[in-house]
C-alpha cells in the first residue's frame, strides 16, 4: 500500500501547510471548556498544526497519526518550541478503542480532526470516541479551508486546469470541507449521540508566493506521485505558467469551518 505523506511529502505538509489562526484554537478551547487539567486527542495529527498550539491550553495532548514521518516531524516541531507535553501515537480512527488502556481512568476533553476526516469512517469512530470522552467534552471536527486549486478566485481555476493535465487526474475531492460534506458529518454526530452540534466560523485571507503554492501542491500529492527532485524545479516553472502571468502573490480566502458536538 502507497504511504500518502511519508518522505518529502511529509517535509511539504511541515512547512506548507497553513496553520490555525488563534481564534480557531480559542473557538475549540472554548466550545469545551479547556483548561490546564484536560487531555485532547488530536486524530490525524499530521505535523502538529492543531496539537502543538493546543497543548498550551491544556494539561497534555495525544497526536495520533497512521504516517510515522508525520510524527517524526510533530515531534521535532514539539522540540524545536519547548513544548513537553505531547505524546505522539502510530495509528488511525480504528485505532481508538485501544486508547482506552494508555487512558486509564483519564477522559479525553476533546477530540479534534482537521482536515483529514475524509480518510475515516466517520461513523464507526464517532461511536467509538462517546466512552473514551468526558461530561461536557466532545468532538471537533475541522475544515481548515477549501484545496488551493479548488478555491473561487482568480487564479485557482488555472492552477486546477494545470494540476489535471500534469497528474492526468480530475481534482474533485473537498477533503471533507463542502457544505454537504459538513452536513453529513452534523448527521452522523448526532445519531452517536452527541448533542448540541454547532458550527464556528472563522475567516482570513492570506497571500501566497509561488513557493508557498508550489509546496501547497506537494503536500497533498501522494508519495508515489511526487515528482523526482531534479524534476521540481519545472514542475515549479510549469505551475507558475498556470497562474497569473502579472502577480506575484496570490491572495486566498480561508475559511475555517469548526464543527463541535458535546458529550
Amino acid at each position: 500500500m502507497t504511504r500518502v505523506f511519508s518522505g518529502d511529502v511529509a517535509g511539504y505538509y511541515a512547512k506548507y501547510r497553513r496553520g490555525y489562526p488563534p481564534q480557531a484554537i480559542d473557538a475549540l478551547q472554548d466550545a469545551f471548556g479547556l483548561g490546564t487539567e484536560d487531555t485532547v486527542l488530536d486524530l490525524g495529527c499530521g505535523t502538529g498544526q492543531l496539537a502543538l498550539p493546543l497543548a498550551d491550553r491544556v494539561r497534555s495532548v495525544i497526536g495520533m497519526d497512521p504516517e510515522p514521518d508525520m510524527l517524526r516531524l510533530a515531534g521535532e516541531a514539539a522540540a524545536e518550541q519547548g513544548i513537553g507535553n505531547a505524546t505522539w501515537i502510530l495509528g488511525g480512527d480504528r485505532d481508538v478503542p485501544a486508547l482506552r488502556t494508555l487512558l486509564g481512568r483519564s477522559s479525553l476533553a476533546m477530540t479534534v480532526i482537521g482536515n483529514a476526516i475524509h480518510w475515516m469512517r466517520h461513523e464507526e469512530l464517532f461511536d467509538a470516541l462517546l466512552p473514551l470522552l468526558r461530561p461536557g467534552g466532545g468532538i471537533a471536527v475541522v475544515a481548515n479551508g477549501t484545496p488551493l486549486w479548488l478555491q473561487e478566485n482568480s487564479w485557482s481555476p488555472g492552477l486546477r486546469a494545470g494540476l489535471e493535465r500534469h497528474f492526468g487526474t480530475r481534482l474533485a475531492t473537498s477533503c471533507g470541507t463542502l457544505p454537504q460534506d459538513r452536513d453529513q458529518y452534523r448527521r452522523a454526530l448526532g445519531a452517536a449521540g452527541f448533542g448540541e452540534v454547532r458550527e464556528t466560523v472563522v475567516e482570513y485571507t492570506d497571500d501566497l508566493t509561488l513557493e508557498q503554492i508550489v509546496g501547497g501542491v506537494c503536500s497533498a500529492v501522494p508519495t508515489d506521485r511526487l515528482p523526482a527532485l531534479e524534476d521540481r524545479p519545472a514542475f515549479t516553472e510549469y505551475i507558475r505558467r498556470c497562474l497569473p502571468a502579472d502577480q506575484e502573490t496570490f491572495t486566498e480566502h480561508v475559511r475555517v469551518a469548526i464543527l463541535t458536538a458535546r458529550v
